[in-house]
């Protein structure tokens, strides 16, 4: 592991790299792209990005939380908190394998093993 961390000005600049935008409209679609993600977070939906994860929110309830240093009984009120479940394709490939091809359903096949092949399908 390198330790290192990926920030904001780091997806700038391989969004300036790789898709051939200025600086600033890299910038500028960065920001976009984590407003609507925490625009869509605040009103409790999930984010999914194939092949990546799925961000949601999930609420947990009050509760009684214990100092570990006095042993004092505090409670937690409730909130809302983020979670993070990673795609196994990238699961795969943090754990150094090399994730499998998806199988795609053609489009001119019947599928499932009920169906027949017929002209007259569309």
């Amino acid at each position: 592991m390198t330790g290192r961390t990926i920030t904001r000005a780091d997806l700038t600049q391989a969004v300036y790299e790789k898709v051939g935008l200025s600086q600033a409209e890299s910038a500028r679609m960065v920001e976009q792209v984590l407003r609507e993600m925490s625009i869509t977070l605040v009103t409790g939906e999930s984010v999914k990005l194939s092949g990546f994860g799925i961000f949601g929110v999930r609420q947990k309830g009050r509760r009684i939380g214990r100092n570990p240093k006095t042993n004092v009984e505090v409670p937690i009120e409730p909130r809302q908190s983020l979670t993070f479940s990673s795609s196994p394709l990238l699961r795969t490939r943090i754990n150094g394998g090399t994730p499998e091809p998806r199988l795609r359903r053609s489009r001119d096949k019947p599928h499932g093993p009920d169906r027949e092949w017929s002209e007259n399908h569309v």
